[in-house]
């Protein structure tokens, strides 16, 4: 995701301030509709820098839940090969090892489709069903492995309560960056509904405060072009 992703918007919301302070010291600045008064002009500023500050917060958690969720995947295959290398040496019999390596072919080939960092909002929806599926498929080979009597080997990992553990780890973590995901698109609409809607929005009051001016002091006045270098960008 672009580094410079909140720039606008928060260099809208600093200008807001600039704005407020500039019309603060002119004495006929004295607008008749009250989303332009400096009480007003100030909750919006206000409000605004908490909204963006809040949007950053849930960001990062977005960010560090995803963090979390590639560590918890990051062995999925490997720990899958070496399920399947121990089920090749108990000579199972009725499809069994068939079933599992079938599984573990879905795994090793849909992983591939599963770049291991941070994803753009963009494509995030696509990422999340491919974790989704791995996650399914490792489940159905732990199946797999309950019906398998003589599956009781030695070493920890592949031990069957410490695959269901991990299971749940990998199923936690996709939750995980599906909610914190979740909250900060909400935040990201409020975002927008706050400083660009029309009428209501920031940019649209803004622009209404440089008209106001205008019409006191005039299209040439000293005033007027202050306020008028203070530069605020649509979405």
């Amino acid at each position: 995701m672009s580094k410079t992703y909140e720039t606008g918007h928060s260099k809208n919301v600093a200008n807001l301030q600039k704005l407020i302070e500039q019309i603060s010291v002119y004495t006929a600045y004295n607008p008749p509709v009250e989303n332009l008064t400096v009480v007003s002009l100030n909750t919006l500023y206000t409000d605004s820098l908490a909204l963006v500050n809040e949007i950053e917060e849930k960001r990062s958690a977005n960010k560090i839940a995803i963090h979390n969720r590639k560590q918890a995947f990051e062995n999925l295959k490997s720990l899958t090969t070496k399920i399947i290398n121990h089920l090749d040496i108990l000579n199972l019999k009725n499809g069994q090892f068939e079933q599992a390596k079938a599984i573990n072919r879905l795994i090793q080939g849909s992983s591939k489709k599963v770049k291991f960092e941070d994803e753009d909002v963009k494509t995030a929806s696509t990422s999340r069903q491919s974790y989704t599926q791995l996650a399914d498929n490792f489940s159905k080979l732990l199946q797999i492995l309950t019906t398998i009597d003589s599956y009781i080997p030695n070493t920890e990992e592949l031990k069957f309560e410490n695959l269901s553990s991990y299971h749940a780890n990998l199923v936690s973590t996709t939750q995980a960056v599906n909610q914190t995901e979740a909250v900060f698109n909400t935040k990201l609409i409020e975002r927008d509904t706050k400083l660009y809607a029309d009428n209501t929005g920031l940019y649209s009051i803004a622009q209404n405060v440089k008209k106001y001016v205008k019409s006191v002091y005039g299209a040439s006045s000293q005033e007027f072009s202050n306020v008028s270098k203070i530069k605020f960008t649509s979405k």
